[in-house]
């Protein structure tokens, strides 16, 4: 029997009815005689609330060793829950831990990359015919440390789980039907993408698309692991991430990163101790995703002296040889119809730094421009 790992989101898992609808879909998976592996976040806001008490009881600066610990705690949930729900329905099912099921990753506490995955315990259970359920976001140091991947980070322990158990496929499964050329909640004239290559999902990713992990899809760009991105409870056919794709636009996406710090002259010693590695940087200006900082008074206090903005975002046009002439750097000026604080331009992507208050309406004209006049 072939492997199928499916990755449930908090939206997915968010109360007891929808894990009930999950478990519905995952025995109908199991019934139709493949082997699963089923990764879960935590339940609906879960990880959101945890982290307000760590910052109430540590004057908003949390110790990120402790984070780990506590935040790991919403994916256990999950995964019993919908242990329970399965075996309630007479499937035979098995919940791990990400220690549990061999996910090894290196000692960056609440931002951990996973370095190898060794799934002796989940290939056991599978070949005794249970599904098994993962706890995704964590796993453990070769310090024997409980670590986190960062947000989103239950769509790289789905990636890792596929390339190791060699999976067929692996879906990600979420509250949209794949992925769209930009968030419809920001511009209503969204288009999903039928098909999209790892390198321009990745691209849309770390420009701030939520709708799949940058590091998740950097693992199956690497490992040539197919990617499909679906509604949990819908039968729509969703988005295919792959080595190669045959693209409906030229221009893939615009998206928005609308919380990142943007940094000169800081050393990287200073903003890792705070948990907050830059995702990239334009000129000598490091661009940090908030996303992943847990403590930022105590990392702004740390910054006085630097050039620090705090009231920006970054808007990207995302498609393949974007950058290999001026015309679209001077269409999407035109458009912006403001002057942004900075700009990249690289093979794949055509970034903009412009003020937070006007990114959205940022982002509706660059679509505008790019998609829905295509």
């Amino acid at each position: 029997m072939g492997v199928i790992v499916q990755k449930y989101g908090g939206s997915s898992v968010a109360d007891v009815q929808k894990i009930q609808r999950v478990a519905e879909r995952v025995a109908a998976t199991r019934g139709r005689g493949s082997q699963v592996c089923v990764v879960v976040s935590a339940m609906g806001d879960t990880t959101d609330e945890l982290l307000k008490l760590a910052q109430r009881v540590s004057d908003g600066n949390p110790h990120r060793r402790e984070l780990d610990m506590l935040l790991t705690a919403g994916e256990r949930i999950s995964m019993a829950l919908l242990g329970m729900a399965l075996h309630a329905r007479g499937v035979e099912a098995v919940s791990f831990t990400g220690s549990q099921s061999g996910i090894i990753t290196d000692g960056a506490h609440t931002n951990a990359r996973i370095l190898e995955v060794r799934p002796v315990r989940i290939l056991e259970e599978l070949g005794r015919g249970k599904v098994v359920i993962v706890a995704g976001y964590q796993g453990v140091s070769r310090e024997k440390e409980i670590t986190t991947l960062g947000r989103g980070g239950s769509d790289t322990t789905a990636v890792a789980l596929a390339a190791a158990l060699e999976a067929e496929v692996c879906e990600i499964c979420s509250d949209v039907d794949g992925v769209f050329t930009t968030d419809p909640r920001i511009a209503p004239g969204a288009r999903r993408l039928s098909e999209l290559s790892h390198e321009e999902m990745q691209e849309l990713a770390l420009a701030g698309a939520k709708v799949l992990n940058a590091q998740a899809v950097e693992f199956a760009r690497d490992r040539g692991i197919t990617i499909h991105a679906r509604s949990s409870f819908q039968s729509g056919p969703g988005t295919v991430v792959r080595k190669s794709a045959t693209r409906e636009l030229r221009i893939s996406g615009i998206a928005l990163d609308a919380e990142v710090l943007v940094v000169r002259g800081a050393p990287l010693e200073l903003l890792q101790k705070h948990g907050a590695w830059p995702r990239e940087a334009w000129d000598d200006r490091a661009i940090v995703p908030l996303e992943n900082v847990h403590g930022l008074p105590a990392l702004l206090a740390d910054l006085r002296g630097y050039e620090v903005s705090n009231d920006l975002a970054q808007v990207s046009i995302v498609g393949t040889g974007i950058g290999a002439s001026k015309e679209p750097l001077d269409r999407a000026l035109a458009a912006l119809e403001l002057t942004p604080r900075s700009t990249l331009v690289a093979p794949l992507r055509i970034a903009f730094l412009v003020p937070r208050d006007a990114a959205k309406d940022c982002v509706r004209r660059l679509h505008s421009e790019f998609i829905e006049r295509s």
